[in-house]
């Protein structure tokens, strides 16, 4: 009997690590060339990600049909945020995603839940202005693109660490399991794959330093952090859905989520690297 448990729990934990390897791919296509690029291609890229989470949020966070008002300020506020920082305008970026905010907590105000369309704005529209300011140094306007920008490897570096932290993560938990991380937020996370993710983001970090041009060592340095934030991205969604009583963001993959499920890590990820680089700019060596 405890064969036949193992046989079927081993091909089932693998079959959710194919699929979260294969989405993390398909994600990455879509994403390269944009990413290569830069500029107003990268920005319709972020624009249509944020589009489709903005999407998520309300049937996350409205009872019943969205009302068209609630839909259209976090778009209004998202489109204006991420033209504005396009064009190196980044302190009014700012603004517009804190009125964004303002407004969309008073529309909800006679609603209920005010509080939710306030926080929405910045959870969904400050990660994805994060993700243009680390790739503002390219662009189709005569920029650099591809590897000559440095803000093409730091968003790359960021990528890479984060799926690499999950991937390893996922692998040590299923594995070791043991101890769980935060048993009342999300019961599967455990403190071997926490430490398993990071360990693995953190070679991962060194590999791409060393490829990318700087020392491994500072790699490691980078990584660490951009892991540990990650995971309690991981952790606030998980958070939110169970405080809102909702298993999956949305139905992108069906049985597994949508996009803000799957961009949960990378979205608190950004944010802390984007402050990081703000606060010492010399970190990033190449």
């Amino acid at each position: 009997m405890g064969g036949d448990v193992t046989n079927t729990q081993q091909p089932k934990k693998f079959k959710s690590l194919g699929i979260r390897m294969v989405s993390g791919f398909v994600l990455l296509l879509i994403c390269g060339l944009p990413i290569y690029f830069g500029g107003w291609l990268m920005t319709m890229l972020v624009a249509t990600f944020g589009f489709i989470m903005i999407r998520e949020w309300g049937r996350m966070t409205e009872s019943g049909n969205l009302p068209v008002l609630a839909t259209s300020l976090p778009i209004i506020g998202l489109l204006s945020a991420l033209g504005l920082g396009t064009y190196g305008h980044w302190e009014w970026a700012l603004l517009a995603i804190a009125v964004c905010s303002i407004i969309g907590f008073l529309e909800r105000t006679r609603r209920g839940g005010a509080h939710w369309a306030g926080f929405g704005a910045i959870y969904i529209i400050l990660p994805c202005l994060a993700f243009i300011w680390l790739r503002a140094d390219g662009g189709l306007d005569g920029g650099a693109i591809g590897f000559q920008a440095p803000g093409f490897a730091k968003l790359v570096f960021i990528i890479v660490i984060v799926i690499a932290a999950d991937s390893f993560a996922y692998l040590g938990g299923s594995t070791f399991k043991g101890p769980k991380f935060a048993p009342k937020i999300s019961p599967n996370k455990t403190w071997s794959g926490f430490f398993s993710g990071v360990i693995g983001g953190g070679l991962i970090g060194m590999l791409a330093a060393k490829i990318i041009g700087f020392d491994p060592m500072l790699g490691l340095k980078i990584a660490i952090p951009i892991v540990v934030a990650s995971v309690f991205g991981d952790l606030l969604e998980s958070a939110l859905k169970r405080k809102l009583n909702v298993k999956d963001a949305g139905d992108l993959l069906p049985g597994h989520g949508g996009l803000l499920d799957r961009l949960d890590s990378l979205m608190l990820a950004v944010i802390v690297a984007s402050c990081a680089l703000i606060l010492w700019p010399g970190m990033w060596p190449v």
